[in-house]
């Protein structure tokens, strides 16, 4: 839903019309895999991080509108809500000094933008739920200003049939409530990383992140606290899902998937086709040669790991693989080591997915997932020629040696793989990931959402990974 649209009203023209175009371009991108004209250029990285605007006193502020006038910078835009912005960078070959470069990519823009953000008496933070925020603060009062964002609020509920939306978590404590907007899914920041690879094993990478997806969300959880209660390790993940909930139990609109792709990507968009019903249309009519509306009904769908459509300047297409289950923070260098853990680990790994395919069913992989997303770093899973084994375990026992392996087959340079990596390293042997590290502060000084919040910004700007941060 990055897309701007012209106008949140719809007739039944306008959807008739997209599911013509929409059909038409399913057949066309059928066609671009049977004939193979995609881009092998690759493997490229590239991220989006979602932040959040904080005051003084730790709380959101719907300032994005204002704050982005202000900073100038085509790749700093809104997200759903008007205390949340999005920050993207170039994409990088994935080479030499490619995580030093994104590195400082990031580290410069996060500068510019905390800068913009002390001008009008506030500040940036990136985590994947602010534990302090309130549920009357997510309200259609502090929604951007988009019609793309007022179109989805519409649609999602005409869908629903006017039904609130029930939000359900049980983690350490448990959470039950009604909302009656979309804005629970703006509480959910995440650092959604992009990987472009070439057409010919692009399923096997797309694969291979399905099944990675498990210790990735362990490693680098970051969101216990929703509305002050204890949850899961990484709340996001169940809040999200029950954020925009349509009530399709075989095909969620926020979800883990209906299984692994079997002969190529194309079954996700024929999926898509049959599966989804049209959530929000677009009214201008536009060329099918860059399958702008297959492209935009995909982006309605939140697959975890989405296959994406992209064309590169030559207006070749390419595929990339969008990695979303990564929460957002806790600090610029801690975002870099978890992107280089997952380049590395999906590069070390995908060419023996056929094999992983076969000992790692879909199912298992899925249950894997939302064990990791609940119970973290001690969450015990199904690996591979390990059997039932803890997640911090098969960490150190078995991926992080391949995530430097994968990192080293791309050439990153040594420096920065042993750079990276020790961070990863150090953070599951200390246990501190950022949900610990949120939860080792309550444990210390009690249930203040408030101060957490001041403490984590504090340790945020101090530069260090989160498995120095002090108590």
């Amino acid at each position: 839903m990055g897309q701007e649209i012209d106008s949140d009203a719809f007739s039944p023209h306008d959807f008739s019309s997209f599911i013509q175009n929409l059909n038409n371009e399913t057949a066309l991108l059928s066609d671009f895999f049977d004939k193979n004209v995609f881009s092998n250029e690759g493997p490229v990285g590239g991220y989006e991080v979602e932040a959040i605007l904080i005051n003084n006193a730790g709380l959101p502020v719907p300032l994005n509108e204002i704050f982005l006038n202000k900073l100038n910078d085509p790749m700093v835009v809104h997200e759903l809500a008007a205390f949340n912005i999005e920050i993207n960078t170039p994409p990088v070959a994935l080479k030499a000094n490619a995580l030093k470069q994104m590195e400082y990519n990031l580290q410069q823009t996060w500068d510019a933008c905390r800068h913009t953000a002390k001008t009008l008496s506030a500040d940036l933070m990136m985590i994947g739920i602010l534990p302090n925020i309130k549920e009357q603060q997510l309200t259609l009062a502090n929604m951007s200003q988009l019609n793309r964002y007022k179109a989805l609020n519409e649609q999602v509920f005409k869908l629903r049939n006017g039904k609130p939306i029930y939000l359900d978590i049980l983690g350490k404590e448990e959470i039950k409530t009604t909302h009656h907007d979309v804005m629970l899914e703006s509480a959910c920041t995440s650092f959604q990383l992009h990987l472009q690879v070439p057409f010919h094993n692009a399923m096997d990478f797309y694969n291979i992140s399905i099944m990675l997806s498990a210790p990735i969300v362990a490693a680098t959880a970051n969101s216990p606290y929703l509305f002050g209660h204890d949850l899961w390790d990484e709340t996001r993940i169940p809040l999200f899902e029950q954020s925009v909930e349509l009530g399709s139990k075989n095909y969620r609109r926020v979800t883990f998937g209906s299984g692994y792709a079997k002969h190529s990507l194309m079954e996700c968009f024929d999926e898509n086709l049959t599966h989804y019903p049209i959530l929000v249309p677009l009214k201008k009519q536009q060329e099918h040669t860059e399958l702008n509306h297959l492209r935009f009904h995909n982006g309605t769908i939140w697959r975890w790991n989405r296959p994406l459509i992209g064309f590169d300047n030559n207006k070749k297409p390419h595929i990339r693989i969008e990695h979303r289950v990564i929460p957002s923070g806790p600090s610029v260098i801690d975002s870099i080591a978890n992107a280089a853990l997952y380049f590395g680990l999906t590069h070390a790994l995908v060419n023996n997915v056929k094999k992983f395919q076969e000992e790692l069913p879909f199912h298992v992989a899925k249950n894997n997932f939302y064990e990791c997303a609940k119970y973290g770093l001690n969450a015990k899973i199904f690996w591979p020629g390990k059997g039932n084994v803890i997640v911090r375990q098969l960490l150190l026992d078995e991926l992080i040696t391949a995530t430097q392996k994968g990192l080293a087959m791309l050439d990153i340079e040594t420096d920065d793989i042993d750079k990276y990596v020790t961070i990863i390293h150090d953070r599951i042997e200390t246990q501190q990931n950022g949900t610990n590290w949120q939860r080792r502060w309550v444990n210390k000084n009690g249930n203040d959402m408030r101060q957490l919040v001041c403490d984590y910004m504090e340790q945020q700007n101090s530069g260090l990974p989160v498995h120095k941060w002090n108590i």
